[in-house]
């Protein structure tokens, strides 16, 4: 065979076209497969997130106080209010309780007020918390909890059936991570963070449904 007719035929010679052609839409259709898991995956994660969080917040309210000496602190004995009467927001002006570096609970005023009760966390009860929350979404862990018992205006003082304050608790969840299959060992991304709110309840036990 002559080389120029040669060199026209291998030209002309479309035996393994489709084989180039597949192996130029694979890595796409790779890509597209994986983002859809992958956004799967990321919603998944979410509503795992919120429903850990409405149980860890109905969790806390009708078990023990992560921050164990509002449950039992008179404001008509040691905070000077008189008996009966609404606990102002100055003498409750909310608290946060969260785990530091080493995952010890520590609990605080909120910012601009100042707490006359101990601020002691409680370290059963907090565990307890991230643990019922941790059964619904394994990724939670203490590091990504935080509890704020914030000012509601409910309760009096030297009320003899629980705490006097009935704050409004907050559980939150951040700094939650999300691993995609795509790209997954050079980036890592975070689910939003939730929240949930509910009124206290009792403030005491270990058990909640």
């Amino acid at each position: 065979m002559r080389p120029r007719a040669f060199l026209t035929r291998l030209l002309g010679d479309r035996y393994g076209a489709s084989a180039a052609e597949f192996a130029l839409v694979l890595p796409i259709a790779l890509l597209f497969l994986l983002g859809i898991i992958d956004v799967g995956r990321f919603m998944y994660g979410v509503t795992q997130a919120e429903k850990a969080t409405q149980a860890g917040a109905r969790r806390a309210v009708v078990t023990d106080l992560v921050p164990s000496a509002l449950a039992t602190y008179s404001f008509a004995v040691s905070g000077g209010i008189a008996p009966g009467e609404p606990i102002p927001q100055s003498s409750f002006p909310g608290v946060t309780c969260s785990a530091n570096s080493s995952g010890t609970p520590v609990c605080s005023c909120f910012s601009g007020g100042t707490c006359s009760f101990a601020l002691t966390a409680d370290q059963t009860a907090f565990d307890n918390l991230v643990e019922h929350m941790h059964i619904i979404y394994p990724a939670v862990q203490r590091s990504n909890v935080i509890v704020d018992y914030s000012y509601s205006g409910l309760g009096y003082a030297g009320n003899p059936n629980g705490p006097d304050v009935a704050p409004i608790v907050t559980v939150r969840l951040k700094d939650l991570p999300f691993n995609p299959l795509f790209l997954g060992t050079v980036a890592t991304f975070a689910i939003p963070g939730t929240s949930y709110s509910l009124t206290l309840e009792d403030g005491a036990g270990n058990f909640s449904n």
